[in-house]
């Protein structure tokens, strides 16, 4: 795939955060949750528990002077639907690291709906940052790779996972997976390595949501006020 046939098949990007944390975000940038636990000098047995199990409810990270930030559930997911599916001889303690080694974007406005509409997140308020995916990948190309399934969910028929799941734009085979599944949903996640702390500069616009139910908090100036989740 091209950097220029994503950011035109898939010109925004959608983040789901804790609800109020924009202001954090936006000051800060956005870390994966291996880098909030550098950040704050988490200890090491629970800085392992964090990155290496499954966490059923968030956990709230607190350090003397600085914002508490909310490490997301990763309820999707279970121990027993992942040993099923994972390959290349990975644990479920390895997935779980792989994954809190990145951030997280969704491609697909549809699959944002599904999301916030399931029964696990309705009535849970989030906060939604709507990206500009071209100004994201290039100033992130080194660090970008994309996903062709939902990577922190096992929930009913666990697709299988392993050292390939995140592929560089380059090496992602895209017109195969066009032919099999279609041009919207031949990539499912977009992540960056690490952390993205110019966040506020692909921002377009971020709305508080409740299910499907949006308020707008935040807009780029010039923004075209379609552009949202």
């Amino acid at each position: 795939m091209t950097q220029e046939l994503l950011w035109t098949q898939f010109p925004y990007l959608w983040h789901m955060a804790e609800p109020g944390s924009w202001p954090s975000i936006r000051d800060n940038g956005l870390f994966s949750t291996s880098a909030i636990l550098d950040q704050y000098e988490v200890d090491i047995e629970a800085r392992n528990t964090i990155l290496g199990e499954r966490r059923p409810e968030c956990v709230t990270i607190t350090r003397k002077g600085m914002p508490n930030v909310v490490i997301r559930d990763n309820k999707p997911m279970s121990d027993g639907a992942l040993r099923k599916c994972l390959q290349d001889g990975l644990t479920p303690e390895d997935w779980y690291r792989i994954l809190n080694a990145r951030t997280f974007f969704w491609l697909s406005q549809a699959r944002l709906r599904r999301l916030l509409g399931a029964k696990a997140y309705r009535d849970k308020p989030q906060s939604i940052l709507t990206l500009d995916t071209r100004s994201l990948v290039k100033a992130h190309i080194g660090s970008i790779e994309l996903s062709a399934i939902n990577s922190g969910s096992t929930i009913f028929n666990p697709v299988a996972r392993g050292n390939n799941t995140f592929q560089s734009i380059a090496d992602y085979d895209y017109e195969f997976l066009c032919k099999k599944r279609g041009a919207t949903d031949a990539v499912v996640e977009l992540v960056v390595m690490d952390r993205v702390p110019d966040i506020r500069d692909h921002v377009i616009a971020v709305h508080d949501a409740v299910g499907v139910n949006f308020t707008e908090v935040w807009r780029r100036k010039g923004a075209d006020s379609s552009i949202g989740p």
